[in-house]
């Protein structure tokens, strides 16, 4: 058998621990979105613990939780590292549907060679309208593949 001299207190002792216990195997964002699966866990945990000395819990509430410096910090740094990482999956997704929308239209351009002749005039065209130092040396496109072929039969 079991006795305490004054339950109020040990009741209180109880649910100081079991909170400090529960709430630091929580996450920030668990505490805010999960309060009421909290609040059971508690509750079954006090109610399980004091239900020898005769006490039954039937409700706990978890009103306001205030959290060292140290550990408002370190959440910060958690949550603005889970920011970067977003941040940096957008713009990989980004990267991954700009390369795949510059495939296809190199695969649209080398099948039509006048076309790309077309785009390269209109990028000249642009460097042009700005003044800047730029210097541009249009070469034909049939004498690129022209070294591009005899470079290969060297090679060969």
């Amino acid at each position: 058998m079991i006795a305490i001299e004054d339950f109020f207190f040990g009741t209180g002792q109880v649910a100081q621990t079991t909170l400090r216990s529960i709430v630091g195997q929580a996450d920030l964002d668990d505490l805010l979105v999960k309060r009421d699966e909290i609040n059971q866990r508690l509750q079954q945990i006090i109610d399980q613990l004091t239900d020898p000395w005769g006490v039954k819990v039937t409700l706990v509430e978890v009103k306001d939780v205030e959290l060292p410096e140290a550990m408002r910090r370190a959440m910060a740094r958690q949550a603005e590292s889970e920011r970067e990482r977003r941040a940096k999956v957008i713009h990989a997704r980004g990267e991954r549907e700009a390369a795949q929308e510059l495939g296809e239209a190199a695969a649209i351009l080398e099948t039509h060679p006048a076309a790309l002749q077309l785009r390269v005039l209109s990028t000249m065209t642009d460097v042009a309208a700005e003044k800047n130092p730029t210097l541009i040396f249009p070469l034909p496109v049939e004498l690129l593949r022209w070294v591009e072929a005899s470079t290969e039969r060297r090679q060969s």
